[in-house]
């Protein structure tokens, strides 16, 4: 059965070359195309057998294309490594050993120090499960939504699929392939109807992180600047200038707009969610631009959150602050 590597760690793929072997020759098929060829030179004094690694995961992560996917079903890559080793340097000469040839599925996905090495999704958990944070004190789901809001959440069946499990705007839990999933309400409305960020989660697939109360935004600018002549040297007067022609010109204005949003009261075991959302290259907002519902992709500014606890803090809330990720004034060539 193929591994969902988590492709934001090193994935170390190996071989045991046989004795009398001088190189071993590593080939990434990458979706069907083979993309790279990589050669390992052994000593020639080896006279036993030696095991051989190769880290394939940034090499298949570039070809990840992280997009925002309405379907919220994760992107991933399909990925073949062959190993095979050689009687010669630069893998000529003979193959020696039997091919290996691996099959893999790569996600934009990572695992933690403590989760050691060659981290797979869903790092431990036996399937079908959510590719969300579980509540690791019951072993239970949840994620929390407002009011009248419908939803998805990604998941991946027993038998490897990735797919996502759709809510209506009235649900309060959802079951998938025999796995619950609760679904707590939020009345957000004297604040309006919250702010709903969507990130690429720990699991590599997209979530949806609501934050239930007020809202501020700004916009801060930049610019250049440089000194004019505005004298005019008009015929048969002396020189002049008009007051209203600046000397001191403005130019290259460009503008960033930053959301700052508060999360409301969530419980302690949420706050994995923030984490990984701290974590995630990959963040979207969900806003209204001219009446109209819009997803714009926004970067996370906020460097670092003190995680609250109900011991230490009793109401758990966050604030965090997300810049968009693109210039106010449009200047996309």
């Amino acid at each position: 059965m193929a591994l969902q590597l988590a492709l934001r760690n090193p994935q170390f793929k190996f071989i045991v070359a046989s004795a009398g072997a001088r190189s071993v020759v590593c080939k990434v098929t990458i979706d069907g195309t083979l993309r790279y060829t990589l050669t390992k030179n052994l000593p020639l004094s080896l006279v036993a057998t030696q095991t051989v690694n190769f880290d394939i995961a940034e090499l298949a992560r570039d070809y990840i294309e992280i997009t925002y996917q309405s379907s919220y079903v994760p992107q991933t890559v399909d990925i073949e490594t062959n190993l095979k080793s050689y009687t010669l340097i630069n893998g000529g000469g003979a193959a020696i050993d039997e091919p290996t040839t691996i099959s893999d599925v790569g996600f934009e996905a990572y695992g933690t120090f403590e989760e050691q090495v060659n981290p797979t999704v869903p790092f431990g958990r036996s399937t079908p499960t959510y590719l969300i944070p579980i509540n690791e004190d019951t072993d239970t789901f949840t994620i929390f939504a407002p009011n009248n809001t419908a939803g998805k959440i990604p998941n991946i069946n027993a038998s490897n699929v990735l797919a996502a499990t759709s809510f209506s705007s009235t649900a309060t839990s959802v079951t998938t392939d025999g796995v619950v999933c609760n679904i707590k309400r939020i009345d957000c409305t004297k604040y309006g109807i919250g702010n709903r960020i969507i990130y690429i989660n720990k699991y590599g697939a997209q979530q949806d992180l609501w934050f239930f109360l007020k809202e501020s935004k700004n916009l801060s600018r930049s610019n250049e600047g440089y000194k004019s002549n505005t004298i005019t040297y008009p015929s048969g007067s002396s020189a002049t200038y008009s007051v209203q022609n600046a000397p001191n010109k403005v130019f290259n204005t460009q503008a960033k707009q930053t959301h700052k949003l508060s999360s409301g009261y969530y419980p302690e075991f949420a706050n994995q969610q923030f984490e990984e959302l701290l974590l995630s290259e990959y963040v979207w907002l969900s806003t209204v631009r001219k009446g109209s519902g819009i997803i714009i992709p926004v970067k996370v500014k906020t460097s670092s959150v003190a995680f609250k606890t109900s011991v230490n803090d009793r109401l758990i809330e966050y604030s965090m602050e997300f810049e968009e990720a693109f210039d106010y004034i449009n200047n996309i060539r």
